[in-house]
């Protein structure tokens, strides 16, 4: 169960992270992050009155509210990473965030068999590989490389926080609903200070009202990844769990190959390869 709830983030993580860098190639990044947080939010506010998820409030949800604070900076972060610098950079070292949980999961006593650390070494290996990290030719800012480590670190902050932010199914609602509430309101009043500085909040040619459906993919896509975690990792050993959410580059990039016709180049098909042999390797352990 463990194996098929992680995997499940990683697909939903890599079609979200796809579906969020194309749409700030039109819109700007914060917009984009509060408008498919808020459509999240919305949905998941329908299903906890439906669920009486309300009757699950308690001392669990400061970590759903702290993931909220969390993830639009490491969105944010790493969208403008994307923007500064090559993609073969910062895809790979933002998967540095799995260090977070696994090391939470290692100081909590869990201790994976040999296989399982095989497994673990295997597919962070083949992540970086698969992101297509540029060996040679690529200049890159600083700016790009602090940026995308804060990314990782609060992409590793939110899987180590969600996990703890309920017990059951229907607190897993709230607690959701209440992470993306806390979202909007600091990606909102982030863009709202981006205004008064000048920066756009929408496109030249007013809100790309044809992008919602996308918009609403992204959020919910985001979300329903945060809750296949959260159980992922309740069900099973969060350094298993983490390292298998973590395959969500592999997503991003095959994406990309069958949408956009991008090529794999050989570094990244040998990355896919490793990553599904290391998940054979974790998934058997």
């Amino acid at each position: 169960m463990t194996a098929f709830f992680a995997l499940t983030t990683s697909l939903l993580w890599g079609l979200a992270d796809f579906g969020g860098g194309l749409l700030t190639r039109r819109t700007p990044a914060l917009t984009v992050v509060v408008v498919s947080q808020a459509i999240a939010a919305t949905v998941l506010g329908a299903i906890v009155v439906a669920t009486g998820g309300w009757s699950e409030a308690g001392p669990r949800l400061w970590f759903a509210f702290a993931a909220g604070l969390v993830g639009p900076i490491a969105l944010f972060s790493f969208y403008k990473a994307l923007a500064l610098g090559p993609m073969g950079v910062v895809s790979p070292l933002a998967t540095l965030s799995v260090a977070v949980p696994v090391g939470v999961g290692l100081f909590l006593g869990e201790r994976p068999g040999l296989l399982q650390f095989a497994g673990i070494a295997v597919a962070v290996t083949g992540v970086v590989l698969a992101g297509g990290p540029q060996l040679r030719g690529a200049p890159v800012q600083r700016r790009t490389i602090l940026l995308t480590l804060v990314s990782a670190l609060g992409f590793g902050t939110v899987f180590a926080l969600i996990t703890e932010a309920s017990t059951t199914v229907t607190g897993l609602f709230l607690a959701l609903f209440v992470q993306r509430l806390t979202s909007v309101a600091v990606g909102g009043a982030a863009l709202a200070v981006s205004v008064r500085r000048g920066g756009r909040a929408v496109p030249e040619g007013g809100f790309p009202w044809a992008s919602l459906p996308a918009l609403a993919f992204v959020g919910l896509a985001d979300v329903a990844a945060n809750g296949t975690y959260a159980v992922a990792a309740q069900h099973g050993p969060v350094t298993v769990a983490a390292v298998l959410a973590s395959l969500y580059p592999v997503v991003t990039a095959l994406a990309a190959r069958g949408f956009l016709s991008e090529r794999l180049r050989a570094i990244q098909a040998a990355g896919a390869g490793l990553a599904l042999l290391g998940t054979l390797l974790l998934a058997t352990g």
